[in-house]
């Protein structure tokens, strides 16, 4: 089946109900972000503590690499965003509102949409190292990604 296209060659609302007759293979020139921690992101000057982005062409999601030194506390803040966090090292919690999310590494920690949170590393010696996966790009490409911390 054919499908209505505008100008820009995209589907448009009044094409809802129909699909594309197949799916179009496009191969960006960046597939990979060699050493992901290494990079320096602008973000990490307003979010504390720092993390790293993985700068790849993904229009619908995001993957950051965080950090916690031992002891260590991220601001609180909420976002329009959904969030799945993966505890690769350490052991601490998140506060999600008022909910105390206990983890370790190997645990997976979701972050409702527009939540007040932060996280803490428990552990006195150790840093706790998470990778976490949002919709971002997704929403800010429609006017809705929204980042706010706490007063």
């Amino acid at each position: 089946m054919n499908t209505s296209t505008n100008e820009k060659g995209k589907i448009t609302t009044r094409d809802f109900y129909q699909k594309a007759t197949s799916p179009v293979v496009t191969i960006p020139e960046n597939l990979i972000h060699h050493d992901v921690e290494q990079k320096d992101a602008d973000f990490t000057e307003i979010a504390r503590p720092p993390f790293f982005i993985a700068d790849l062409p993904s229009k619908t999601m995001a993957v950051t690499v965080g950090t916690l030194q031992p002891a260590q506390q991220s601001g609180r803040h909420r976002h329009s965003y959904e969030t799945i966090m993966y505890i690769i090292a350490g052991e601490g919690f998140t506060m999600i509102e008022d909910v105390k999310v206990d983890w370790k590494a190997g645990d997976a920690v979701y972050v409702p949409v527009w939540s007040w949170h932060y996280n803490v590393n428990t552990n006195q010696i150790n840093m706790a190292k998470y990778v976490s996966c949002d919709n971002a790009p997704l929403l800010h490409a429609v006017g809705l990604a929204m980042f706010e911390p706490a007063p």
